[in-house]
């Protein structure tokens, strides 16, 4: 199992790919994988059957997983993209940001 440093609503930047520099919000991780799926980053085109009746088929558009080693977390306190590092207080793990320190 791999140990992401990224959770689920942590906002980051992308750092390589066809959605360099862009932002946006951590929907899910996928930890065996070492992916995680951020909105509006890494859109596909999915085709649609109707499953039920009334329902529309058709093409729709969603994020697809991309590689947690090519986004990197942006401190909610510094506003700038960060490694993360992990520190021990009283017991409980807590992520900390590299460049101010703050708690993530």
């Amino acid at each position: 199992m791999n140990n992401l440093k990224i959770k689920k609503n942590d906002t980051v930047v992308v750092l390589s790919g066809k959605d360099k520099g862009k932002q946006g919000k951590v929907l899910g991780t996928i930890p065996s994988e070492s992916k995680v799926v951020v909105e509006g980053i890494n859109m596909v085109t999915c085709h649609v059957k109707p499953r039920r009746q009334g329902e529309e088929g058709g093409i729709v558009k969603r994020e697809a997983a991309i590689y947690a080693s090519k986004v990197q977390v942006v401190c909610p306190k510094c506003g700038k993209a960060t490694r993360v590092a992990m520190k021990v207080e009283d017991g409980k793990k807590a992520r900390i940001c590299k460049k101010c320190g703050a708690e993530l």
